[in-house]
Protein backbone atom coordinates (compact mmCIF):
# COMPACT_ATOMS: atom_id res chain seq x y z
CA UNK A 1 0.00 0.00 0.00
CA UNK A 2 1.55 3.46 -0.84
CA UNK A 3 2.49 5.56 1.82
CA UNK A 4 1.17 8.98 2.97
CA UNK A 5 2.87 12.18 3.94
CA UNK A 6 1.35 11.24 7.40
CA UNK A 7 3.13 8.02 7.26
CA UNK A 8 6.44 9.23 6.60
CA UNK A 9 5.82 12.14 9.45
CA UNK A 10 5.00 9.28 12.10
CA UNK A 11 7.88 7.30 10.81
CA UNK A 12 10.54 10.40 11.15
CA UNK A 13 8.81 11.48 14.25
CA UNK A 14 8.33 14.94 13.07
CA UNK A 15 5.16 16.90 12.16
CA UNK A 16 3.13 16.16 8.92
CA UNK A 17 3.57 20.16 7.59
CA UNK A 18 7.27 19.42 8.21
CA UNK A 19 7.15 16.37 5.90
CA UNK A 20 5.45 18.95 3.58
CA UNK A 21 7.86 21.72 3.58
CA UNK A 22 10.50 19.17 2.96
CA UNK A 23 8.99 17.91 -0.50
CA UNK A 24 7.85 22.03 -1.60
CA UNK A 25 11.14 22.80 -0.59
CA UNK A 26 10.59 24.92 2.48
CA UNK A 27 12.98 25.52 5.29
CA UNK A 28 13.53 22.62 7.38
CA UNK A 29 16.52 21.83 9.02
CA UNK A 30 19.68 19.57 7.84
CA UNK A 31 19.21 16.41 10.68
CA UNK A 32 15.38 17.27 10.04
CA UNK A 33 16.03 16.87 6.69
CA UNK A 34 18.51 13.77 6.91
CA UNK A 35 15.40 12.05 8.83
CA UNK A 36 12.56 12.65 6.38
CA UNK A 37 14.89 11.47 3.52
CA UNK A 38 16.12 8.47 5.18
CA UNK A 39 12.20 7.08 5.67
CA UNK A 40 11.75 8.45 2.01
CA UNK A 41 14.40 5.87 0.87
CA UNK A 42 13.70 3.57 2.95
CA UNK A 43 9.91 2.79 1.87
CA UNK A 44 10.03 3.87 -1.36
CA UNK A 45 7.77 7.18 -0.62
CA UNK A 46 6.83 9.06 -4.10
CA UNK A 47 5.23 11.98 -3.45
CA UNK A 48 1.71 13.05 -5.33
CA UNK A 49 3.62 15.70 -7.59
CA UNK A 50 0.35 17.26 -8.86
CA UNK A 51 -1.19 17.17 -5.62
CA UNK A 52 2.24 18.33 -4.38
CA UNK A 53 2.02 21.46 -6.77
CA UNK A 54 -1.23 22.40 -6.85
CA UNK A 55 0.06 24.14 -3.10
CA UNK A 56 3.32 25.43 -4.73
CA UNK A 57 3.40 29.22 -6.37
CA UNK A 58 4.82 26.94 -9.46
CA UNK A 59 3.83 23.43 -11.01
CA UNK A 60 5.89 23.25 -13.77
CA UNK A 61 2.86 21.77 -15.69
CA UNK A 62 1.90 23.16 -19.00
CA UNK A 63 -1.64 22.12 -20.85
CA UNK A 64 -1.94 21.95 -24.33
CA UNK A 65 -5.00 21.87 -26.08
CA UNK A 66 -5.05 20.32 -29.43
CA UNK A 67 -7.81 19.77 -32.22
CA UNK A 68 -6.81 16.56 -33.21
CA UNK A 69 -4.09 13.46 -32.26
CA UNK A 70 -4.03 12.00 -35.33
CA UNK A 71 -2.49 14.80 -37.39
CA UNK A 72 0.65 14.97 -39.06
CA UNK A 73 1.36 18.52 -37.77
CA UNK A 74 0.02 18.30 -35.21
CA UNK A 75 1.64 15.75 -33.66
CA UNK A 76 4.78 16.89 -35.11
CA UNK A 77 4.46 19.88 -32.64
CA UNK A 78 3.23 18.30 -29.93
CA UNK A 79 6.30 16.00 -29.70
CA UNK A 80 8.22 18.47 -30.27
CA UNK A 81 6.47 20.91 -27.33
CA UNK A 82 6.77 17.82 -25.08
CA UNK A 83 10.68 17.03 -25.40
CA UNK A 84 11.61 20.78 -24.79
CA UNK A 85 9.01 21.26 -22.33
CA UNK A 86 11.27 17.65 -20.65
CA UNK A 87 14.46 19.47 -21.24
CA UNK A 88 13.43 22.05 -18.89
CA UNK A 89 11.86 20.14 -16.25
CA UNK A 90 8.10 20.89 -17.17
CA UNK A 91 5.63 18.51 -17.42
CA UNK A 92 3.17 18.23 -20.57
CA UNK A 93 -0.78 17.95 -20.16
CA UNK A 94 -2.18 17.22 -23.26
CA UNK A 95 -6.14 17.36 -23.98
CA UNK A 96 -7.18 16.72 -27.67
CA UNK A 97 -10.92 18.69 -28.60
CA UNK A 98 -11.46 16.32 -31.74
CA UNK A 99 -11.97 19.99 -33.38
CA UNK A 100 -15.33 20.55 -30.85
CA UNK A 101 -14.80 24.39 -30.28
CA UNK A 102 -17.12 23.89 -26.87
CA UNK A 103 -14.16 21.60 -25.66
CA UNK A 104 -11.61 23.95 -26.26
CA UNK A 105 -13.21 26.65 -24.07
CA UNK A 106 -14.45 23.58 -21.51
CA UNK A 107 -10.55 22.39 -21.88
CA UNK A 108 -9.06 26.17 -21.13
CA UNK A 109 -11.39 26.33 -18.31
CA UNK A 110 -10.16 23.12 -16.20
CA UNK A 111 -6.58 23.47 -17.07
CA UNK A 112 -6.59 26.79 -15.33
CA UNK A 113 -8.45 25.30 -12.03
CA UNK A 114 -5.71 22.71 -12.31
CA UNK A 115 -3.24 25.40 -11.94
CA UNK A 116 -1.11 24.77 -14.48
CA UNK A 117 1.87 27.71 -15.24
CA UNK A 118 0.44 27.91 -18.87
CA UNK A 119 -1.57 27.00 -21.50
CA UNK A 120 -0.27 26.18 -25.71
CA UNK A 121 -3.68 26.49 -27.51
CA UNK A 122 -3.15 24.72 -31.65
CA UNK A 123 -6.34 26.07 -32.57
CA UNK A 124 -8.13 26.00 -35.87
CA UNK A 125 -9.85 29.12 -35.29
CA UNK A 126 -10.42 32.12 -32.55
CA UNK A 127 -14.20 32.81 -31.69
CA UNK A 128 -15.59 35.46 -28.99
CA UNK A 129 -16.27 33.06 -26.40
CA UNK A 130 -12.26 31.82 -26.40
CA UNK A 131 -11.49 35.87 -26.62
CA UNK A 132 -13.83 36.02 -23.23
CA UNK A 133 -12.34 32.85 -21.96
CA UNK A 134 -8.60 33.67 -22.17
CA UNK A 135 -9.37 36.62 -21.12
CA UNK A 136 -11.19 35.64 -17.86
CA UNK A 137 -8.44 33.41 -16.66
CA UNK A 138 -5.55 34.50 -14.43
CA UNK A 139 -2.58 32.38 -16.63
CA UNK A 140 -0.65 33.12 -19.57
CA UNK A 141 -2.23 31.54 -22.81
CA UNK A 142 -0.26 31.27 -26.24
CA UNK A 143 -1.99 30.60 -29.48
CA UNK A 144 -0.38 28.36 -32.32
CA UNK A 145 -1.33 28.37 -35.50
CA UNK A 146 -3.73 31.48 -35.27
CA UNK A 147 -3.00 34.70 -35.74
CA UNK A 148 -5.06 36.93 -32.84
CA UNK A 149 -4.13 40.62 -32.07
CA UNK A 150 -5.43 40.10 -28.30
CA UNK A 151 -2.94 37.64 -27.74
CA UNK A 152 0.54 36.16 -27.91
CA UNK A 153 0.63 33.63 -30.89
CA UNK A 154 3.40 31.47 -33.27
CA UNK A 155 1.75 30.76 -36.98
CA UNK A 156 3.13 29.07 -40.03
CA UNK A 157 3.96 31.46 -42.84
CA UNK A 158 0.35 30.50 -44.25
CA UNK A 159 -0.57 33.27 -47.44
CA UNK A 160 3.08 33.47 -48.43
CA UNK A 161 3.01 29.91 -48.65
CA UNK A 162 0.30 29.67 -50.60
CA UNK A 163 1.48 32.67 -53.03
CA UNK A 164 4.69 30.38 -53.64
CA UNK A 165 2.60 27.50 -54.12
CA UNK A 166 -0.34 29.51 -56.76
CA UNK A 167 3.11 31.25 -58.41
CA UNK A 168 4.77 27.69 -59.21
CA UNK A 169 1.64 26.12 -60.95
CA UNK A 170 1.69 28.81 -63.26
CA UNK A 171 5.41 28.40 -63.86
CA UNK A 172 4.25 25.08 -65.03
CA UNK A 173 1.94 26.28 -67.72
CA UNK A 174 -1.23 25.37 -65.83
CA UNK A 175 -4.34 28.24 -66.31
CA UNK A 176 -7.59 26.00 -65.65
CA UNK A 177 -7.37 24.92 -61.79
CA UNK A 178 -9.30 23.88 -59.36
CA UNK A 179 -8.82 24.66 -55.33
CA UNK A 180 -9.68 22.63 -52.86
CA UNK A 181 -9.65 24.45 -49.30
CA UNK A 182 -11.48 24.22 -46.20
CA UNK A 183 -13.98 26.17 -44.48
CA UNK A 184 -13.03 30.03 -43.85
CA UNK A 185 -13.66 29.55 -39.87
CA UNK A 186 -10.16 28.27 -39.74
CA UNK A 187 -8.72 31.64 -40.73
CA UNK A 188 -4.75 30.27 -41.12
CA UNK A 189 -5.75 27.66 -43.52
CA UNK A 190 -9.25 28.63 -44.73
CA UNK A 191 -8.56 32.20 -45.67
CA UNK A 192 -4.80 32.94 -45.59
CA UNK A 193 -3.83 29.83 -47.27
CA UNK A 194 -6.18 29.69 -49.94
CA UNK A 195 -5.91 33.78 -50.01
CA UNK A 196 -2.26 33.55 -51.04
CA UNK A 197 -3.32 30.71 -53.68
CA UNK A 198 -5.06 32.76 -55.40
CA UNK A 199 -3.02 35.81 -55.34
CA UNK A 200 0.23 34.01 -56.75
CA UNK A 201 -2.19 32.83 -59.67
CA UNK A 202 -3.58 36.42 -60.51
CA UNK A 203 0.02 37.69 -60.36
CA UNK A 204 0.94 35.10 -63.96
CA UNK A 205 -2.63 36.78 -64.99
CA UNK A 206 -5.07 34.07 -63.70
CA UNK A 207 -7.99 34.80 -61.85
CA UNK A 208 -10.19 32.41 -62.96
CA UNK A 209 -9.84 29.71 -60.13
CA UNK A 210 -12.58 27.39 -59.46
CA UNK A 211 -12.94 26.75 -55.30
CA UNK A 212 -14.32 24.18 -53.09
CA UNK A 213 -14.43 23.39 -49.70
CA UNK A 214 -13.77 19.85 -48.43
CA UNK A 215 -12.96 18.75 -45.19
CA UNK A 216 -10.16 17.53 -43.50
CA UNK A 217 -10.62 14.17 -43.84
CA UNK A 218 -9.41 11.88 -47.02
CA UNK A 219 -12.67 10.47 -47.44
CA UNK A 220 -14.33 13.98 -47.68
CA UNK A 221 -11.90 15.53 -49.61
CA UNK A 222 -12.18 11.98 -52.62
CA UNK A 223 -15.99 12.70 -52.80
CA UNK A 224 -15.25 16.80 -53.13
CA UNK A 225 -13.40 16.13 -55.78
CA UNK A 226 -15.66 13.54 -57.69
CA UNK A 227 -17.70 15.88 -57.53
CA UNK A 228 -15.59 18.44 -59.12
CA UNK A 229 -14.28 16.15 -61.98
CA UNK A 230 -18.35 15.50 -63.03
CA UNK A 231 -18.30 19.33 -63.99
CA UNK A 232 -14.79 20.41 -64.35
CA UNK A 233 -11.58 19.66 -66.78
CA UNK A 234 -8.83 21.25 -64.65
CA UNK A 235 -5.00 20.66 -65.60
CA UNK A 236 -4.60 21.02 -61.67
CA UNK A 237 -6.19 20.72 -58.47
CA UNK A 238 -4.16 22.47 -55.53
CA UNK A 239 -5.88 21.18 -52.48
CA UNK A 240 -5.60 22.81 -48.57
CA UNK A 241 -3.38 20.06 -47.13
CA UNK A 242 -1.66 17.07 -48.12
CA UNK A 243 -4.57 14.63 -46.64
CA UNK A 244 -7.16 16.58 -49.32
CA UNK A 245 -4.82 15.74 -52.06
CA UNK A 246 -4.67 12.32 -50.97
CA UNK A 247 -8.46 12.10 -51.29
CA UNK A 248 -8.27 13.77 -54.52
CA UNK A 249 -5.70 11.31 -55.88
CA UNK A 250 -7.91 8.52 -54.76
CA UNK A 251 -10.99 9.62 -56.83
CA UNK A 252 -8.78 10.19 -59.97
CA UNK A 253 -7.55 6.77 -59.67
CA UNK A 254 -11.06 5.64 -59.24
CA UNK A 255 -11.80 7.02 -62.52
CA UNK A 256 -9.10 5.35 -64.61
CA UNK A 257 -7.11 8.88 -64.77
CA UNK A 258 -3.33 9.25 -63.62
CA UNK A 259 -1.47 12.19 -61.84
CA UNK A 260 0.75 13.99 -63.30
CA UNK A 261 -0.74 12.81 -66.77
CA UNK A 262 -4.01 13.99 -66.05
CA UNK A 263 -4.50 15.95 -63.45
CA UNK A 264 -1.40 17.84 -62.15
CA UNK A 265 -1.65 17.92 -58.05
CA UNK A 266 -0.29 19.64 -55.45
CA UNK A 267 -0.73 20.15 -51.51
CA UNK A 268 0.05 21.39 -48.52
CA UNK A 269 2.12 19.62 -45.63
CA UNK A 270 4.95 17.77 -46.90
CA UNK A 271 3.43 14.57 -44.65
CA UNK A 272 6.84 11.51 -44.83
CA UNK A 273 4.04 9.93 -46.70
CA UNK A 274 3.83 12.31 -49.68
CA UNK A 275 7.72 11.34 -50.55
CA UNK A 276 6.52 7.60 -50.39
CA UNK A 277 3.45 7.42 -52.90
CA UNK A 278 3.97 7.91 -56.39
CA UNK A 279 4.03 9.63 -58.22
CA UNK A 280 5.70 12.07 -55.16
CA UNK A 281 3.59 14.85 -54.21
CA UNK A 282 4.33 18.32 -54.76
CA UNK A 283 4.10 20.01 -51.29
CA UNK A 284 4.84 22.74 -48.81
CA UNK A 285 6.13 21.59 -45.62
CA UNK A 286 6.13 23.79 -42.69
CA UNK A 287 8.91 23.86 -39.67
CA UNK A 288 6.47 21.88 -37.72
CA UNK A 289 9.08 20.99 -34.94
CA UNK A 290 10.88 24.57 -34.97
CA UNK A 291 7.01 25.89 -34.15
CA UNK A 292 6.99 22.68 -30.91
CA UNK A 293 10.19 24.26 -29.82
CA UNK A 294 9.47 27.96 -30.00
CA UNK A 295 6.19 27.12 -28.72
CA UNK A 296 7.68 25.61 -25.46
CA UNK A 297 10.59 28.13 -24.73
CA UNK A 298 8.18 30.80 -25.32
CA UNK A 299 5.30 29.87 -22.52
CA UNK A 300 7.71 29.62 -20.21
CA UNK A 301 8.97 32.81 -20.97
CA UNK A 302 5.61 33.77 -20.05
CA UNK A 303 4.81 32.01 -16.96
CA UNK A 304 8.05 33.65 -15.86
CA UNK A 305 6.74 37.09 -17.21
CA UNK A 306 9.40 37.62 -18.93
CA UNK A 307 8.22 39.73 -22.41
CA UNK A 308 8.17 37.92 -25.55
CA UNK A 309 7.85 38.86 -29.14
CA UNK A 310 3.59 39.26 -29.73
CA UNK A 311 3.66 37.45 -33.37
CA UNK A 312 6.11 34.92 -34.35
CA UNK A 313 6.04 33.33 -38.12
CA UNK A 314 7.39 30.04 -38.32
CA UNK A 315 8.62 29.68 -42.32
CA UNK A 316 8.21 26.38 -44.51
CA UNK A 317 10.15 24.77 -47.29
CA UNK A 318 8.99 24.26 -50.94
CA UNK A 319 8.99 20.23 -52.33
CA UNK A 320 8.96 20.30 -55.83
CA UNK A 321 7.72 16.34 -56.22
CA UNK A 322 6.58 14.39 -59.63
CA UNK A 323 2.87 15.21 -59.56
CA UNK A 324 2.42 18.18 -61.54
CA UNK A 325 3.53 18.63 -65.33
CA UNK A 326 4.37 21.12 -66.98
CA UNK A 327 2.44 22.32 -69.87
Amino acid sequence: MNKTIKDIAKLAGVAKSTVSRYLNGGNVSETTKAKIRKVIEETNYEPNSFAQSLKAKKTNFIGVIAPTLDSYVTSTVLMAIDEELRKREYTTLIISTSKHVDREIESLINLSRQKVDGIILISTGITDKHYETIQAISIPVLVVAQEVDAFNCIINDDYQAGFAMGQYMATQGHRSIVYLGVTESDVAVGQKRKQGVLDGLAQAGITDVQTYVSQFDLHNASEVTKKVLETSAPTAIICATDTIAFGAMKTISKLGKKVPDDYSLAGFGGYNISEVIHPTLTTIRFKNEQTGIQAARTIISMTEGEEVQKLQVSGFHFIEGESVKKI
